[in-house]
């Protein structure tokens, strides 16, 4: 045989094939021979038995088995409630907004402070599901519903600058409001705290302090943000729709009440959930602290509503509501297994609870035609 040597021949002869690694066309007995398929360890596969709301160390990913069964309900119908603003008629208000004659002085005022305080709260809201609540809760049903809400709240945003936007309003004066209007930035800053405490990269739950701050912050969120402090403004603006005023704005006011009513009693099941998981955690003191700040948000909200309506207004006045956040409180307390702070309040406008129920082919105010289901409403009795 020719060796590769190009004196050797003019016409060289073709080397040597290199040495080619073993492929699946080539075939011995011993490659045919069957192998054992490795053991599968299923020793770690997730129980729903093991699942914790917080301080869980099962798998986060792993969706099913369920163990939060309403967790994974609720996000259901989170989903079937899907609206957008933008499929909302606003051509009336925008008439009556330009219509010198068409709302008075206080009615104007009304709709500026509730939109001056909702467009950063809702941002709130998302940036404490998002950057804080979400990261320490271990049971993955009740991350997929974190997730559905915090969408809500961008959808809530987004409304809020729709109307804004719809109105032709200073857009600086609305949207800085939080930072000028003593009534809207004395709420901000009595949640901005809870939400600090969540967003610190260096927090961690595991221990009784900071698994108390962590349910702190959740009953912050969800009994006294989503659960009083919205419910002034919701009944100012859905006072206006009951009187055919604003109707496009009081439209999307109903449906994120709609919203907000779950986003609470979602909330109030994960802080119920974890107070069974971990009773350790629900102490007298804790209960005292808890209690004191349902006190002051009951003040902080008055204060709000004296601000909104300084003289009466749709009917409605200041000292109205003072009856109004006593009953609201007295239910949250209650919810979350705390005795009524005060005793015998009753709800001043029982057509709120209405406003929640939206499974009808048309909403309250009959602007347009749409199935939306209810979900989560309160119980007023």
């Amino acid at each position: 045989m020719l060796s590769w040597d190009e004196s050797a021949s003019p016409t060289p002869a073709r080397p040597p094939a290199a040495p080619q690694s073993a492929s699946v066309f080539d075939y011995t007995p011993e490659a045919a021979a069957p192998t054992a398929a490795p053991a599968v360890d299923t020793t770690q596969r997730v129980s729903a038995a093991d699942k914790r709301i917080i301080n869980g160390h099962t798998d986060v990913n792993q969706l099913v088995p369920f163990k939060y069964k309403w967790a994974w309900d609720k996000y259901l119908a989170g989903c079937a409630n899907h609206w957008m603003p933008q499929e909302i008629n606003m051509q009336r208000d925008i008439e009556l907004w330009k219509n010198p004659n068409g709302l008075t002085d206080d009615e104007r005022r009304l709709v500026k402070r509730n939109l001056g305080f909702f467009v950063t709260a809702d941002s709130l809201a998302a940036n404490n599901i998002v950057l804080g609540t979400y990261r320490h809760i271990t049971a993955p049903e009740c991350r997929q519903y974190l997730l559905r809400q915090a969408f809500e709240e961008a959808i809530h945003t987004h409304a809020y600058q729709y109307i804004v936007e719809s109105l032709g309003l200073d857009e600086a004066e609305i949207f800085n409001a939080y930072h000028e209007v003593k009534s809207i930035r004395d709420k901000d800053e009595f949640l901005i705290p809870f939400i600090n405490t969540l967003t610190d990269p260096e927090f961690k739950t595991g221990t009784t302090e900071n698994d108390q701050k962590l349910l702190k912050s959740l009953i912050v969120f969800a009994c006294i943000m989503e659960g009083l402090f919205f419910y002034v403004g919701f009944t100012q603006i859905l006072a206006l729709g009951r009187q055919n005023k604003m109707m496009g704005a009081a439209e999307q006011y109903q449906y994120i009440l709609r919203d907000e009513s779950m986003h609470c009693n979602f909330g109030i099941d994960l802080i119920n959930t974890i107070k069974m998981e971990n009773p350790h955690l629900w102490t007298q003191a804790f209960r005292d602290e808890i209690k004191a700040l349902f006190l002051s948000a009951v003040e902080l909200e008055y204060r709000y509503a004296e601000d909104t309506m300084p003289r009466g207004v749709l009917g409605l006045n200041a000292t109205m509501f003072k009856g109004y956040l006593r009953f609201i409180a007295n239910r949250r307390a209650q919810q979350i297994g705390l005795d009524q702070m005060f005793p015998q309040e009753e709800n001043p406008f029982p057509w709120m609870s209405e406003m929640i129920d939206l499974k009808k082919e048309r909403n309250f105010f009959e602007t347009r035609v749409i199935e939306y289901q209810t979900g989560g409403a309160l119980n007023w009795e």
